[in-house]
């Protein structure tokens, strides 16, 4: 097993334990009940795991910024869901919903703040990188929510714009997990290159298979309903891929009303059908195989323990779609 106990039971204490501000609770609430309802803690485990290649033990200088790449992530889906209109977030009630969006918008903004002071408390030897890394990665993942956003005024989209928005809205913030836990551990810079490489290349393997899961998932084990992307007529990895391929229909498909259950599950039944004959599903996972054999690539002057345990943080990561 690489992840070993000592880790998991670490992330694990570390957001069982973490607190925020108590008043006022109309704004603090919703970071609690964010934090509260879980989730699969990618970012900082990350983090951890890189750092764990080149020191013992979890002292607060690396759990603290681990901690706030969560806390930031967290704050980019409250924005996220009011954005999507998403109703539903890891099975829950979205902070939108439970409360109302001007709510949420403002408990997102104090939940950014506190990412900062969590990443902060980085050793001040390499706070200045540590903060440059992070401030760069914040405003990336922005530059790729606007991105995602304009994609929804156009028709198509080609595969190199798609795959450069969802580098910067998902994979950055990924590299930068990689590269800021062996940053702080103090690894060679050459490490915290081919790190963030990894780390970038997993990113973008992990949303295309969140794609390709929000189509032929489980909503159970998703976490939100199936078929939103195709609802709402966002560009995703299959969208393009399908427009790539020429698939006869889709637009028309896509123009289909929701306004009613029965309408809406119409229109995903005829775009999934559409994606099976144009061979998306298929693509997907084949594409989702080619990005983590890249990432492990560039790992390659790695001792071959780091490796493996990068590996099974890997197929963690996009196993989801076996």
């Amino acid at each position: 097993m690489a992840y070993t106990p000592s880790l998991e039971e670490t992330v694990r204490e570390l957001f069982d334990g973490i607190t925020f501000t108590k008043e006022p609770e109309g704004l603090y609430d919703p970071l609690r009940y964010m934090i509260g309802i879980g989730g699969k803690r990618l970012r900082p485990t990350l983090c951890l795991l890189t750092w764990s290649l080149y020191r013992e033990g979890f002292p607060e200088e690396i759990l603290s910024p681990a901690a706030g790449l969560e806390v930031f992530h967290t704050f980019t889906l409250i924005h996220d869901d009011i954005m999507d209109k998403s109703p539903l977030r890891r099975g829950c009630p979205t902070v939108w919903k439970k409360w109302n969006p001007d709510t949420a918008i403002l408990s997102g903004d104090v939940m950014c703040i506190d990412s900062y002071r969590r990443i902060a408390k980085a050793p001040a030897a390499v706070l200045p990188d540590v903060l440059s890394l992070f401030s760069t990665t914040a405003a990336e993942v922005c530059d790729g929510q606007q991105l995602d956003m304009d994609f929804e005024e156009r028709e198509t989209v080609p595969m190199d714009e798609y795959m450069r928005m969802i580098g910067l809205k998902t994979a950055v913030l990924l590299a930068c997990s990689a590269k800021m836990g062996a940053l702080i551990a103090g690894a060679p810079g050459t490490d915290c290159k081919a790190l963030y490489d990894y780390g970038y290349k997993i990113g973008l393997a992990f949303q295309i298979a969140d794609d390709y899961l929000d189509a032929y998932g489980d909503s159970k084990v998703f976490g939100k309903p199936i078929g939103g992307d195709i609802v709402n007529n966002k560009k995703s990895w299959l969208t393009v891929r399908a427009f790539e391929m020429g698939a006869e229909g889709l637009s028309e498909a896509l123009a289909l009303p929701v306004g009613t259950e029965t309408e809406r599950e119409a229109k995903i039944l005829e775009v999934k059908r559409i994606y099976g004959e144009a061979g998306v599903p298929s693509d997907a996972l084949a594409e989702i195989g080619r990005l983590t054999r890249e990432a492990m690539d560039t790992l390659s002057e790695f001792p071959e323990e780091a490796k493996e345990r990068l590996r099974d943080f890997a197929d963690k990561l996009v196993g989801r779609t076996r």
